[in-house]
């Protein structure tokens, strides 16, 4: 005889199911339309290698974002806002050549990515379904009651809001937005300009200590510590201040559309989102 109730198992709602499935799909897209862009460039150089590679990590990122949503948790609203407006300007930036007009294949994949993009940022934030599965957090281990068990922990901190998660996650990327293009003037330097050689190791050793200013500042951000947030806004005009230049300077005009403008919108959404949340 059976006395055990067997667990029941629930079933995800049909909007939750879409959207995974909706991101599996986005995720295979972008390393197509980005080998697409690549064997379309009438240029194959080391740049566009290294951008075009950048662009198709974001294929994992949209991985990390189906287990996020599986385990509904609430930090996969902004990861996705974020993954989704900087794919679209990591991708858009490659379909244009230096010069001529862009390949047919790669703007007819190109506008499909972008329906894509748009379509998880809809859903994530239009989707009553999809809010109201995405509130979870993290596990972790907790003592309680002298017995260990590994379970949901609710931070002790207020708890914070979409936009100062938003605001969190646009900032991270501001470390590897100055990586890549520094990983790309690199190139020129091995040409002869050896001039620019301490500007490189000077944007490389930025590139790094930003993405430990930004822990620090969303740390007590999400704490609600004044300083905190005006500490994240002069990390972003200091990282404006230092990598446009430097774009300029080691990567032409060129290099500043494709590599400050989403350098730029990043900042822009941080900055939005902060003054979204200001008291």
């Amino acid at each position: 005889m059976r006395t055990a109730v067997e667990p029941v198992e629930v079933r995800r709602p049909s909007a939750v199911r879409a959207l995974t499935t909706l991101l599996a799909v986005t995720s295979a897209a972008t390393v197509a339309v980005e080998l697409l862009n690549y064997w379309y460039a009438p240029e194959q150089e080391f740049g566009l290698a290294v951008r075009t590679g950048w662009a198709m990590l974001r294929s994992l990122g949209f991985v990390l974002l189906i287990g996020q949503v599986n385990k509904g948790r609430v930090g996969a609203r902004p990861f996705g806002l974020i993954l989704a407006v900087t794919t679209i300007f990591a991708v858009g930036r490659l379909v244009v050549p230096r010069a001529g007009v862009p390949a047919l294949p790669g703007l007819v994949g190109f506008a499909a990515l972008s329906a894509l993009c748009v379509a998880v940022v809809v859903l994530l934030y239009r989707s009553d379904a999809v809010r109201a599965h995405l509130v979870r957090h993290r596990k972790g281990l907790v003592v309680e009651g002298g017995t260990i068990s590994w379970r949901e922990v609710v931070p002790k901190r207020p708890q914070a809001n979409g936009w100062l998660l938003t605001a969190r996650v646009a900032a991270f990327t501001y470390s590897p937005l100055m990586l890549v293009p520094a990983l790309v003037a690199t190139g020129s330097v091995l040409d002869g300009r050896i001039a620019a050689v301490p500007a490189l190791f000077l944007w490389f050793g930025a590139g790094i200590a930003v993405s430990y200013a930004v822990l620090f500042c969303t740390a007590f951000l999400l704490r609600g510590r004044g300083w905190a947030r005006r500490a994240l806004v002069v990390v972003t005009l200091g990282v404006l201040a230092l990598d446009l230049p430097l774009c300029w300077w080691l990567l032409g005009v060129d290099g500043l559309i494709r590599d400050g403008a989403p350098l730029l919108t990043a900042a822009a959404l941080t900055l939005y989102s902060l003054h979204r949340t200001t008291p």
